[in-house]
């Protein structure tokens, strides 16, 4: 995928990797270079609903929030080292 740079020195993501990261007008987007010079942008996510929004699936019904108490509970479950005794 291909954006250009304006001479405002900005560009448009396009639209598959803006849904992909659940992108929105006024979103923030923290720009880094990698090691081999790769340029790395990571989505900000300062408020629940910005976390909401990196993982949000296009298509897939939202998890109910009793079912992500379950997961939490059972994962502390599964990691609780005196359980394994």
């Amino acid at each position: 995928m291909l954006a250009t740079l304006t001479s405002k020195g900005q560009f448009t993501l396009p639209k598959e990797i803006r849904e992909r990261l659940g992108l929105v007008a006024g979103s923030r987007l923290d720009f880094s270079i990698d090691d081999r010079g790769m340029l790395v942008a990571r989505p900000m996510t300062t408020t629940a609903l910005g976390l909401a929004r990196a993982f949000r699936r296009p298509g897939r019904k939202p998890v109910p929030v009793a079912a992500m108490n379950d997961a939490v509970e059972q994962t502390a479950a599964d990691l609780n080292p005196r359980k394994r005794r």
